[in-house]
């Protein structure tokens, strides 16, 4: 039976801020993905929690992060021919239970105080599952609404995914503050990963189209999200925004220095600073969802990404707490706007045989820069100090936008988001 006769008319509810909530398939995605975030990001604090606690060494944590980001270097682009050629939906639920499994390798390995080589093992193959994950599922949402939805359901993918990142450290911190040690946790997201590919099962999702190429997977077919982003001018252009906003503004990278040594407020301070983005971009996403689209999508997103510059250069400078939390606040809000606008031309803007595709080469870009960036911002720091860094990274953030509006001004004419349309 077509999907379209279970739900309700895209017509009959374009002004309303739920109306993507009100598909089934939608809401058991959303709550799957929020769910998985949710562990995700309690699993990120036990693990450097576990790891710190056992070795006191700060070259430890950074494996960490080296083994979760080669996985998606190396499988991104495949992982996205794939998302185009197959079951998008079997990719994700398999990869969720995976993931499952490999927290549960988790959990034995720190019930057993496994050695650090086996821990790391067990992330790198969580990384490469995650890699082949990533496209599926983000590919999968254009398949749970109708197309004039796009933009309201990445406002509220975007808002479930915040929420986790408020949430889970947080409930990550009080489990192991209960039990006193991290075992727990993986056990917990074990279970998140089973409960969301257990909502992913009862999806029933709309036909969609087939890549005409076939399913040989080849060196030409790999780079086809690369040339498709190369000829979508639009597309590539709001990327090119985001990656060299993230690359050069990784303030949070360096928040710990700021808690400490120039806000000096400590490690509860330190939290509070770690949040505030995340609320900021929760309350941003809420407001989004209840405001009519963007008229002038291209202009907002140009804005947004200054200010999000302006906000890290005030951030930088501030020797107030009170003000370094409101610029840290306003910045997770203003990059929500960029990663709605961002997430909704990635479904717009690329017909849907070729979305996984572009959306690995999304990922790929995205990921890379935002491990780049917390490396440059500690080099720069390092060198220079901290403050310069965070500030030569807001100077250069708003240095980008003005030349992605001179190198694109299609980006600067763009109106509603479904005008960008492939």
């Amino acid at each position: 039976m077509s999907n379209k006769l279970l739900e309700p008319a895209a017509s009959q509810i374009d002004h309303d801020p739920y109306r993507a909530l009100r598909f089934r398939n939608f809401r058991l995605y959303l709550i799957g993905t929020f769910v998985a975030s949710l562990g995700e990001q309690m699993i990120s604090v036990a693990i450097g929690w576990e790891l710190y606690e056992r070795t006191n060494s700060a070259l430890v944590l950074a494996g960490v992060g080296l083994v979760q980001i080669i996985p998606i270097l190396l499988f991104s682009l495949p992982a996205g021919h794939l998302a185009d050629h197959f079951n998008r939906k079997y990719i994700t639920l398999s990869g969720r239970i995976a993931l499952g499994a490999g927290s549960l390798g988790l959990t034995v390995l720190s019930y057993m105080h496994a050695s650090i080589p086996l821990i790391y093992a067990c992330l790198l193959l969580m990384g490469a599952v995650m890699a082949f994950v990533g496209p599926a599922n983000s590919a999968l949402a254009a398949q749970t609404v109708p197309n004039q939805i796009y933009e309201n359901a990445a406002t509220w993918n975007s808002s479930a995914w915040q929420l986790a990142s408020v949430l889970g450290p947080a409930l990550g911190g009080i489990v192991i503050a209960i039990e006193q040690q991290a075992t727990l946790v993986y056990a917990l997201d074990a279970g998140a990963c089973l409960l969301c590919a257990l909502l992913l099962f009862l999806l029933s999702i709309q036909a969609r189209e087939r890549s005409a190429a076939g399913s040989k997977m080849s060196l030409q077919a790999l780079g086809e999200g690369v040339n498709f982003l190369r000829g979508s001018r639009i597309l590539l252009a709001a990327i090119t925004l985001d990656l060299f906003a993230v690359l050069l503004g990784g303030s949070t990278t360096l928040l710990p220095i700021f808690a400490k040594d120039i806000l000096h407020v400590g490690p509860e301070g330190l939290g509070w600073l770690r949040a505030a983005p995340s609320i900021g971009a929760v309350c941003m996403a809420l407001a989004i969802a209840h405001i009519p689209p963007f008229k002038k999508a291209g202009k907002t997103l140009l804005l947004a990404v200054a200010g999000f510059g302006l906000a890290t250069l005030i951030f930088g400078l501030s020797h107030m707490f009170w003000l370094s939390l409101l610029a840290l606040f306003i910045l997770g809000g203003l990059d929500n706007i960029s990663v709605v606008i961002r997430s909704t031309l990635l479904l717009t803007g690329a017909p849907d045989a070729m979305r996984g595709r572009v959306s690995a080469v999304n990922s790929l870009f995205i990921a890379a820069s935002g491990q780049l960036g917390g490396f440059e911002s500690g080099l720069v720091a390092q060198l220079c100090g901290p403050i310069f860094a965070v500030v030569s990274g807001g100077l250069g953030t708003l240095l980008i936008v003005v030349l992605v509006a001179l190198l694109w001004p299609e980006l600067r004419r763009l109106g509603m988001l479904k005008d960008a349309s492939a």
